[in-house]
């Protein structure tokens, strides 16, 4: 990690000088938004173990609702890109915030599985309409030279939340159950009053622009690109999914399971080092991948991750162990995801980009819904460990699928 950040780091930081302040309030709001929304989706891995005392659910039952989950993700994401494409990226940022937010609040009045399943895939769609709104917002408004650095700092958001969900779950669980928890979840809603004052559409879009076809997408040279990126997506998020849906419950399950035996408490401090990890990665991403390109960057973090998920579920027999791999697991298993916005928006023109953005990404979360309910099942037989380590394999094959595609360093938008 250290390597890294030295080979990132040294002399990049002269970027500042070059971005603007308007860039900088775009890049703040979609990095807001995307911190609140990683907050909000994993109240529900931290409270887990307690939802699952309460309504007596299986493993298969508690990861269907993260699969539920990721499948409306799909949809609103999908969605999402071709109502930015038609009405601004800012306005379905906003809309996506106040609906994960909102949705998020009322799981706190769940009062069964069914309704459980309901809210929580409501609040996929503003999952899924976030990030797709957000990324084209940022690649569209910042130089092509830093667009890496910018997605990548936008990226972050997501190991922030995640350990704001942490420590918030610290505090409230042991005392005061999970539904205050998730009550706490309507909070971000109040983001989109600053993001509608401050934060204009990119120029680069325009509502009176000439739109391309959809058909184009399934085009060449563009329907190949389409096709490579769902199945490589597809594959990566199946391995994130999968994994990082159960690593709180891994921590906090008894030896016996196949956990490590840690309280949720206790596993706060578990959790931390490894977004701490995965912070470093996502920026780390960012500015190797300015540098040196996307393919070369993507593919190491890949195969890292493939190794270090399979010694993280495998080998790690004690909680020192479990302590060391944390960070190297959210360095490499989260630092890959900055490749996403920056690829997917530098592959396809202005007035179809989100909406191939929103598919192709999408699209992936479809497969990967899969994943927290399969990994749930495969723990019920083998134990959690073990499953959590199949996920290797599903790191590996998607960082291969890169070289599919072209490499897009310091492309300009159009």
């Amino acid at each position: 990690m250290r390597f890294g950040l030295s080979l990132a780091y040294s002399g990049s930081l002269s970027f500042l000088k070059d971005i603007t302040p308007v860039q900088w309030r775009t890049l703040v709001a979609a990095m807001l938004g995307w911190m609140l929304d990683a907050m909000d989706v994993m109240l529900y891995s931290f409270a887990l173990v307690s939802i699952q005392k309460e309504f007596a659910l299986s493993g298969t039952q508690s990861g269907l609702l993260t699969t539920a989950m990721l499948f409306s993700a799909a949809l609103g994401g999908t969605l999402a890109g071709y109502l930015a494409d038609r009405y601004g990226r800012t306005k379905v940022l906003m809309g996506s915030i106040l609906t994960y937010s909102l949705f998020t609040a009322a799981i706190a009045t769940a009062t069964s599985f069914e309704q459980l399943l309901f809210w929580r895939a409501l609040v996929g769609f503003g999952l899924g309409a976030e990030w797709s709104a957000g990324t084209v917002l940022v690649a569209e408004s910042w130089p092509s030279q830093h667009r890496g650095k910018a997605i990548a700092i936008t990226q972050s958001g997501w190991a922030i939340g995640y350990i704001l969900a942490s420590l918030l779950a610290a505090a409230i669980l042991p005392t005061y159950g999970w539904r205050p928890l998730f009550a706490l979840g309507v909070l971000p809603a109040l983001l989109t009053l600053w993001i509608r004052r401050a934060v204009p559409e990119p120029a680069v879009w325009s509502p009176t622009a000439s739109r391309v076809p959809l058909r184009t997408l399934f085009r060449p040279p563009l329907g190949r690109y389409v096709l490579v990126s769902i199945v490589m997506s597809s594959l990566i998020l199946f391995a994130y999914w999968g994994l990082f849906t159960w690593v709180p419950a891994y921590l906090a399950s008894p030896i016996e399971k196949g956990g490590a035996g840690l309280s949720v408490v206790r596993s706060t401090g578990w959790i931390i080092p490894m977004q701490l990890g995965a912070l470093v990665g996502y920026l780390s991403f960012g500015f190797l991948a300015d540098r040196f390109g996307r393919r070369p960057v993507f593919v190491s973090f890949l195969f890292g991750a493939a190794i270090v998920t399979y010694l993280y579920g495998n080998l790690a027999q004690s909680p020192g162990l479990l302590l060391a791999l944390g960070p190297l697991v959210g360095f490499f298993g989260h630092g890959y995801y900055s490749a996403f916005g920056a690829i997917l928006s530098e592959l396809f023109p202005s007035g179809i980009r989100a909406t191939a953005q929103g598919l192709c990404y999408n699209a992936g979360r479809v497969f990967s819904a899969l994943a927290p309910a399969s990994i749930g099942a495969l723990a019920d037989r083998e134990g959690i460990g073990a499953a959590l380590g199949m996920t290797a394999a599903f790191f590996a094959l998607g960082g291969l699928l890169i070289f599919g595609l072209p490499e897009t360093k310091g492309r300009e938008l159009t």
